[in-house]
């Protein structure tokens, strides 16, 4: 091989896939056509997304970044009627950036190039950054870095007396391009959802707070059923315009014990800040799932915790006997006065 011919240019993308409505079945057959363009697909079911390594299949398929996007898209829609946004780049932070900047049915490609990928990122304000918060992009303001290429051009030994080392370091290469985080293709990890259609668009915040706690208490029944915990709940809110947001939250620990869950439902709920805001649709994933025998359960020194476990042990029995829905646990429920 001669020892100077370039490297060949990488490809990286990250795609969005915007349904009408989310269910695990439909995002397991999206993936299935991404990987029919690339085998080097990496899930991430937390917003619907996904990593995927084009490099080798632009010289497989014989075409250009932007071609072999734009059949992507158009098998999405013709298969399952979905749109995506889409972003290319030569590193995963540059994907994440052009993807998040770029509308349902639109692609960004940034090429693998100094001049272009530099013309993309330096005008960026810092928060565009991946790894850069709103907190530490207010931070990095009162020194006076606004924008990625700020952030570029600060001295690594000032930027780390700013962030610290290892976020300055992260912050200083991805600024200047530099990511090397390869995509790791794998299975997405198990997740369990429900969803709430409400019969008009749902204006009170107490019919929201009560659907998504029963939404949870069906996935926390489900999950004990099951033999498995979460790791993590997602929360979808889709409006009266059909335009959606998506929240998730990690557990403190795995669980599929339903007061934890419903307050990490309640706190992500809160965060939407509903209280004027026309609901069609709630729906409660939760994710990262993995075997109940995987847990460690915490020790307390009263008797509380353990006679809300047999509660929901002796719940379960009677949804599995008569149904779900003909009783719940009380932590599940708005609280009157």
């Amino acid at each position: 091989m001669n020892s100077t011919s370039r490297p060949r240019p990488r490809a990286i993308l990250r795609i969005h896939f915007h349904p009408a409505e989310r269910t695990d079945e439909l995002y397991g057959q999206l993936l299935t056509v991404v990987d029919g363009i690339s085998s080097r697909v990496e899930p991430q079911p937390a917003d619907w997304s996904a990593y995927v390594d084009l490099t080798g299949a632009l010289t497989y398929w014989g075409r250009d970044v932007e071609g072999l996007v734009a059949v992507l898209r158009l098998r999405l829609l013709a298969l399952y009627g979905v749109q995506c946004s889409a972003g290319s780049g030569p590193t995963r932070s540059i994907a994440a950036m052009a993807a998040d900047a770029t509308p349902p049915g639109a692609a960004t490609v940034v090429r693998d190039d100094p001049y272009e990928v530099a013309a993309f990122l330096r005008t960026k304000p810092a928060s565009a950054l991946p790894g850069i918060g709103p907190k530490t992009a207010r931070t990095l303001a009162r020194y006076g870095i606004n924008t990625v290429g700020d952030i570029a051009d600060t001295q690594l030994p000032t930027l780390q007396r700013v962030l610290g080392t290892t976020a300055a370091r992260l912050a200083h290469d991805r600024a200047r391009g530099i990511d090397e985080r390869p995509v790791v293709p794998g299975a997405a990890p198990r997740s369990m959802s429900a969803s709430r259609r409400f019969d008009r668009d749902e204006l009170d915040p107490d019919q929201h707070h009560r659907a998504v706690l029963g939404l949870v208490q069906d996935l926390g029944g489900r999950l004990r059923t099951s033999g498995e915990i979460a790791q993590a709940l997602t929360l979808t809110v889709t409006y009266a315009d059909g335009t959606q947001t998506t929240r998730s939250r990690s557990l403190a620990e795995p669980t599929a014990h339903t007061p934890a869950l419903a307050a990490a439902a309640r706190a992500l709920l809160t965060g939407f800040g509903l209280q004027r805001a026309r609901v069609r649709t709630l729906a409660v994933r939760a994710e990262r799932l993995r075997p109940a025998e995987d847990t460690v359960h915490q020790l307390i020194l009263d008797q509380r915790d353990d006679k809300i476990r047999r509660l929901e042990t002796a719940l379960d029995k009677a949804a599995t006997r008569f149904g779900s829905g003909v009783a719940g646990a009380a932590s599940t429920f708005l609280r009157v006065g």
